[in-house]
């Protein structure tokens, strides 16, 4: 297999970070520090962080790294670069609400080639690597063949760093309830995007989004037969914060939604 061992070094590192992470659980000793209004950081994260550093740099010493705790890049370098969250739900571990995940992408040309999310609580382990499919536990998926949007369930998420467009947000869920079989809001955008992966959600839309968020979960979900848009139907999802996923005819009828709902607003990036 291609990038086999950057695989085996990916799933390394998230188990080792998923331990730390689980230990500081199991006891809550963790502290919990605001880097801005709704958006958190703990120990969790910089011991998590520093695990998957480490064994990153050890196996791969001349590869990049962009990880949301230490690094803020606007743009993607040319070459290797592994693009990493510790702990993609952070709200969602500092109240012990059991969905958090670790994700590890790495990305080589601007494209992705290694993605990996581990659902902490679960242990559900989604892999996939360029050309050769997407898998959860060892068993390959596939995106949801449903194109009714009526029987459709629906993946989001709410931006805390935005609030002006609450409103906006507001009527396309309203939207979103009266067209489909329902909306969840799970709070971790990789596992969103995983659920996408592998037919649970038929599709997911969000704003506000960094590339640690959907770095790994997009090649997923593509591996899994999917595909990925900004939402203007462009390719702007990586460092644009604003992100649609599903089978080719869910994600036009969510870019549509979002379009006839945010089409007077002028979206941050």
């Amino acid at each position: 297999m291609k990038y086999s061992k950057e695989l085996n070094t990916a799933k390394k590192a998230a188990a080792e970070a998923s331990a730390i992470i689980r230990e500081y659980a199991s006891d809550e000793s963790f502290s919990i520090e605001l880097k801005g209004k709704n958006d958190l950081v703990t120990d969790a994260d910089i011991s998590a962080e520093n695990k998957i550093i480490e064994i990153l740099n050890e196996a791969f010493p001349e590869d990049l790294i962009l990880a949301e705790e230490s690094q803020a890049r606007k743009i993607l370098p040319e070459g290797r670069v592994w693009i990493i969250d510790p702990i993609d739900g952070t709200t969602n571990f500092a109240h012990q609400f059991p969905r958090y995940c670790v994700s590890i992408a790495l990305w080589d040309q601007k494209t992705p080639r290694v993605g990996l999310v581990l659902e902490v609580a679960s242990q559900e382990l989604f892999t996939a690597v360029d050309g050769e499919g997407a898998w959860m536990n060892g068993k390959e998926i596939h995106v949801s063949q449903n194109t009714d949007p009526s029987s459709s369930l629906i993946g989001t998420g709410f931006p805390y760093n935005n609030l002006e467009l609450v409103d906006n947000y507001l009527v396309l869920f309203k939207r979103m309830m009266e067209k489909t079989h329902g909306v969840r809001r799970p709070g971790t955008a990789a596992w969103d995007l995983c659920n996408v992966a592998c037919g649970r959600f038929e599709g997911f839309y969000e704003y506000g989004l960094s590339p640690w968020d959907v770095a790994a979960g997009a090649l997923i979900i593509q591996e899994a037969g999917g595909v990925i848009c900004d939402w203007e139907g462009e390719d702007d999802w990586l460092f644009g914060e604003r992100i649609i996923a599903g089978n080719k005819v869910i994600k036009d009828f969510l870019k549509d939604e979002i379009q006839a709902c945010f089409q007077k607003v002028q979206l941050k990036k």
